[in-house]
This record gives structure tokens, C-alpha cells and sequence, in this order.
């Protein structure tokens, strides 16, 4: 099976979101600079620096699967049927869209309703051997207490948000010590970290 890995930008005081859930400065990293990456779902180009394009583009081509919460999927208005990553994406929640699904009969979408540990188990048979990311901190806190997750990637952004929504994992049932990074890039406005999780 592929690597489970929580994923997100975050500030230096670690939110990934403002309180109304918008995002603040912590995506201008991908259009603030001259290399033009186009999303695999073709529905906008990013600019960026050099060093974040060879990320993202070994990042993307690496990626099997998605596994987020409810509230991002609405947040996202289900991505229209077709995530940006353009990857199967398994959505953890308590009660099946059938009116979205209904709209999006050919949406590579899965709902699954009995807990995170079957949203993962299914995120990997639709990855292979391809990494899994989880986005959205509640259902990366879930994995991190069910010692689901071999990675935590983040992209540091170098902003201080103050508040938000809350920091990204929330929460934990205990501490966790992470591996040193085996992942450490500059971009232009971001550092991107990719740390193991020790077991």
C-alpha cells in the first residue's frame, strides 16, 4: 500500500484557515511566481518558483488518492465533480449526498460513513502504491490518533495569521514526535516539509 500522508499549507502559527474558512495568504505562494504548472484537472495554471515546481510536480505525479471531511466537500462545493488533482476522492462523512451524486453520476467520488479507518482502507485500494492525502484537520487528527498516517507534508508559509479556525491537527489524544524532515525545499514565500511519522 502507498504512504498515508496529512497535507496542508499552513502558518507559522499553524492554521490553515482563517475563521470564516478562507484561506488569508496562504496559497499567493502559488501565483507568485515565473514557472507555469497546469492543475491535472486543467481548470487554472499555478506560477511559481522553480523549486516548488519540481515539488509539485513530483508531489502530483506521486499522488493515488484524496480523503477528506464533509465540511471541506461542501466548503469546495464538491469541486464540481472533479477534484483539481484530477484523483479519486474519498469523502468521510455521516449521511451520502444522493442529490450530488445524483448531479455527478460520473464523479470519481466515494462517501464513506463508517469512520476513517474505512475512508483510508478504501483511499488505498483506489491508490496502489501511490501516496494517500489526507487534507482537512479534523480527519488528519482522526488518522494521527489511529496512528493512520506514515507523513505530515507542509507548506510553510511565513505569515502570522493570529487566529483561525483552529491550528491544523486540533486537538490530539497525545503527543506525537515526528521524524526529522525528509523533505526540506525553498520555494519563493514557502518552505515545503515533508515529516515522518514515528511509530
Amino acid at each position: 500500500m502507498g504512504t498515508v500522508q496529512a497535507q496542508a499549507n499552513m502558518s507559522l502559527d499553524g492554521y490553515v484557515a482563517k475563521q470564516d474558512n478562507s484561506i488569508g495568504r496562504l496559497f499567493d505562494w502559488l501565483q507568485n511566481g515565473e514557472v507555469a504548472v497546469p492543475t491535472p484537472a486543467g481548470d487554472f495554471t499555478l506560477h511559481v518558483s522553480p523549486t516548488s515546481a519540481e515539488h509539485l510536480r513530483r508531489w502530483v505525479s506521486s499522488l493515488g488518492a484524496l480523503v477528506c471531511g464533509r465540511t471541506l466537500f461542501d466548503v469546495a462545493h464538491g469541486w464540481q465533480g472533479r477534484h483539481t488533482l484530477d484523483v479519486p476522492v474519498v469523502v468521510v462523512t455521516h449521511r451520502v449526498p444522493t442529490d450530488w451524486i445524483e448531479a455527478h453520476p460520473d464523479a470519481p467520488f466515494f462517501f464513506v460513513t463508517d469512520g476513517v479507518e474505512a475512508a483510508i482502507a478504501q483511499a488505498q485500494k483506489l491508490a496502489g502504491d501511490r501516496i494517500v492525502s489526507v487534507t482537512g484537520g479534523t480527519i488528519a487528527r482522526q488518522c494521527l490518533d489511529l496512528g493512520l498516517l506514515d507523513e505530515v507534508a507542509v507548506d510553510l508559509v511565513p505569515v502570522v495569521m493570529g487566529a483561525g479556525n483552529r491550528p491544523f491537527f486540533g486537538e490530539v489524544s497525545a503527543e506525537v514526535l515526528l521524524g526529522n524532515p525528509t523533505t526540506c525545499i525553498q520555494g519563493d514565500q514557502v518552505t515545503h516539509l515533508v515529516f515522518p511519522v514515528q511509530r
